[in-house]
């Protein structure tokens, strides 16, 4: 039951962000041999402020083991 989480900057609109959601869980089927149906997926608008602290340290720095797509951006 893969879940996923897109945490990204405010801004985009609905539309983009559900297509995004769709091409994602395509993806995952399609690599995983899964249902569509036991496939969520979240987006957490996070401001650009607060993103160092609520998502680059804990899910990037400090989780490095376990990305398999690392960033190729710098903590700002």
């Amino acid at each position: 039951m893969p879940h996923v989480i897109v945490r990204m900057f405010p801004g985009r609109s609905e539309e983009m962000k559900q297509n995004m959601a769709d091409e994602i869980t395509k993806a995952i089927v399609k690599s995983l041999n899964v249902d569509e149906s036991s496939v969520s997926v979240a987006v957490e608008e996070v401001e650009r402020d607060k993103w160092n602290e609520t998502v680059y340290k804990p899910d990037i720095t400090d989780k490095e083991n376990t990305l398999y797509k690392k960033p190729g951006y710098k903590p700002f």
